[in-house]
Order: structure tokens, then sequence, then C-alpha cells
């Protein structure tokens, strides 16, 4: 998933701001203690969504997938003084642990943590959002960015982790289940009149998509 090599990533990672300690903690707990680390937003992308956060300002953000917990918190950095940000896992094993790192942050109050389905709860939610972050279960990724379109507030933002699947998308002899899910999914979003769109290379690719 990684498409520069490490000497520019640590470049890019070295010139821009630095995380929190909490954010530090949860980077270093997560490789050490949690299975597969590399889900883990990790320093620059945590950059990039807490800057997009801050430009945005959002009141409500929704997030599906929340992991260990740290790309909701970069998220959380760019909220609206009385923004909420509601976090949805089917992972109940991490519960405490995300738990335990969202109350210590400056942002407990703001946080709605919430385990189970995702495409079950996110229609259940009785709001509408200005941003909305998905990185979770790739065969999920058309009910998710459909349901999303549903509740997202016009002018709001979706952003979608994963889209280039470490080069699998863009080379025809890759055809696993996954890697056809998401080119297709590039491809209805890229054709989608109902949205404005930039897909950038950032880490494993990030779809940035504005509602009409």
């Amino acid at each position: 998933m990684d498409f520069i090599s490490s000497e520019l990533q640590n470049y890019i990672g070295n010139h821009s701001s630095d995380t929190s300690a909490l954010l530090a903690k949860i980077d270093r707990e997560t490789h050490l203690e949690v299975l597969q680390p590399r889900m883990l937003s990790g320093h620059f992308q945590g950059r990039v969504l807490s800057m997009l956060s801050h430009l945005l300002k959002p009141n409500a953000i929704l997030e599906i997938g929340t992991y260990t917990g740290y790309s909701a918190l970069c998220l959380a950095e760019g909220l609206a003084p009385i923004g909420k940000l509601v976090t949805i896992d089917i992972n109940e094993e991490l519960e405490k642990r995300v738990r335990a790192y969202f109350d210590s942050s400056t942002y407990a109050e703001q946080i709605d943590y919430r385990i189970g389905n995702a495409a079950e709860l996110m229609l259940q939610l009785d709001t509408t959002f200005d941003l909305i972050f998905i990185d979770a279960d790739k065969q999920q990724y058309p009910t998710y960015y459909e349901q999303a379109l549903q509740i997202l507030n016009p002018g709001g933002f979706i952003l979608i982790d994963n889209v280039l699947w470490s080069g699998k998308v863009f080379d025809d002899k890759h055809q696993d289940k996954d890697t056809v899910l998401l080119r297709e999914l590039n491809l209805k979003i890229s054709q989608d009149e109902r949205v404005e769109k930039v897909l950038l290379p950032i880490r494993d690719g990030l779809y940035l998509i504005r509602k009409l």
C-alpha cells in the first residue's frame, strides 16, 4: 500500500505537524499489541484528515470504521466547538481499549462511539452530517457510499479510504473480490453526477467527494 519510498515518506512526515502524545501512544500500542496495525491511519494520513477537518469546521462527523480510534481523534481536531463525531465499529474486542483512548482525550464529550453493524446503525442516526469518513469492510463500501449520501448535508464531504488497494485497482490481472468491488466503485463515483470528486494518491488512496 506504499506508493512512495520510505525515505520520501519520512521526509513528508518530518515536514508535517507533529501529533499529540495521545496519538503517538495509540500508534505505538496499536503496532505492539493489536492485530493488523497497517489499518491505522498513521502520522501523514492522520494529519491530512485533521487538516481537512479544520478546513471544513464540521458540526457533525460520521466515521465508519473506528479500529483503535486514531483517525477519529484526528478528525475531531477540526470539529466546531459544539460539534459531535459519531464513530461506528463492529469489533467488540477493541471496545475497552478504544473507549479508554477517547476518555483520555480532550474530545471525550464530543465523541459518540458505537459498536454494531454500520449499515444498520447509519439508518438509525437522527442527524445529518457535514463530513463522513469510510474506512471499514470493503465489501460494504457501495452500501456505505449510498447511505452516506442520504445522510450527508448538501455541500458536505465523504472521504473513502483504501480506494487504490495497493495499486491492484488499475492492474487487470488482479480479479479478487475486494479489488473488483473497489474498481467498480471507483468507476461509479467517477461517473456520479450527484457529486464532485477527486481521487488523492495519499497512502492507499483517499477519495474526496463533495455532495452537490
